[in-house]
């Protein structure tokens, strides 16, 4: 199943560094998925009415406002070990229970940020993470109303559990899982650089950008949990192997792809002047052109 056209465009401008984003680029990059042009163009009217993308000149974009927060969050995945700290045992807590569900998109909101930072449902009014990340409460606090989180919810630090309620807590994550998932993932991406060599530019390109985006959304929404709760240098080896992938990626789209869509073109446009000049160079002999 080709990626949504909307995804595809906000991880290229995500990718992009700041650097807009063609039309063009849009509907070339979008068609070695198959994805049809009109689909694009649509794409980008409806990212730009959400406010997600923004004109940067005459057909070229860029994010827009309403994506800069995330994607100033999303941007940390490749940081994202140097913001983990020692674990003392304590947890930092967020207390919902107060909070509205009737809005729907308040209420995605609000659960997207606590998933971004590895929160887990301790009850149906408080969630919790480990307190290993550097800046502790208040740094978190920042974060979630930065990703959209009520300002009237509370975010506090919490040391003294009862040991029933501590040890529930530490179970609401599965480590084990993850500690496997990362290695899995790892063994994929080391797997398909080995062979990339292999590939055509193109096909090299639509699979790494497939499995790139699988590994970053697995990255971005890791919890960075603490020994014991996961392996911990399983996630660090898991996180060198993305940032390697994306490197490769950067390379295959950035270099390899345009240069073989170039030689592409250029191999297109000679051989389409072929048969007018054969034709040109018969006429000159008074034999005319030749018909089959």
């Amino acid at each position: 199943m080709p990626p949504n056209p909307k995804n595809l465009i906000l991880n290229l401008l995500l990718a992009s560094d700041g650097t807009p984003l063609s039309a063009a680029d849009a509907v070339g990059s979008c068609a070695l998925f198959g994805i049809r042009e009109n689909s694009v163009r649509v794409a980008l009217v409806r990212l730009g009415s959400a406010g997600m993308i923004e004109s940067a000149g005459r057909g070229a974009y860029r994010l827009g406002p309403q994506a800069a927060g995330l994607a100033q969050e999303l941007s940390r995945w490749r940081s994202s070990e140097s913001r983990v700290c020692d674990w003392s045992g304590a947890w930092i807590m967020v207390s919902t229970g107060h909070l509205g569900r009737s809005d729907r998109a308040a209420l995605r909101t609000r659960q997207r940020a606590l998933a971004l930072l590895g929160f887990q449902e301790l009850d149906s009014t408080l969630h919790v993470r480990p307190d290993n990340l550097i800046g502790h409460a208040p740094a978190i606090r920042e974060r979630l109303h930065k990703l959209g989180l009520e300002a009237e919810a509370p975010v506090f630090a919490a040391t003294d559990l009862a040991p029933e309620l501590d040890a529930r807590a530490r179970t609401l994550w599965q480590g084990e899982a993850l500690s496997k998932a990362y290695r899995h993932t790892r063994e994929k991406l080391e797997t398909w650089m080995a062979h990339a060599p292999e590939l055509e530019p193109e096909v090299a390109a639509r699979e790494c950008y497939l499995l790139g985006n699988e590994a970053i959304r697995q990255l971005v929404f890791d919890p960075l949990l603490p020994e014991p709760l996961v392996d911990v240098a399983e996630r660090r080896a898991f996180t060198d192997a993305v940032v390697a992938f994306d490197q490769a990626g950067r390379n295959i789209w950035g270099e390899q792809l345009p240069a073989a869509l170039q030689a592409r073109q250029a191999q297109h446009l000679a051989t389409a002047k072929t048969p007018r000049t054969a034709k040109a160079h018969d006429a000159s002999k008074g034999r005319g052109p030749l018909t089959h």
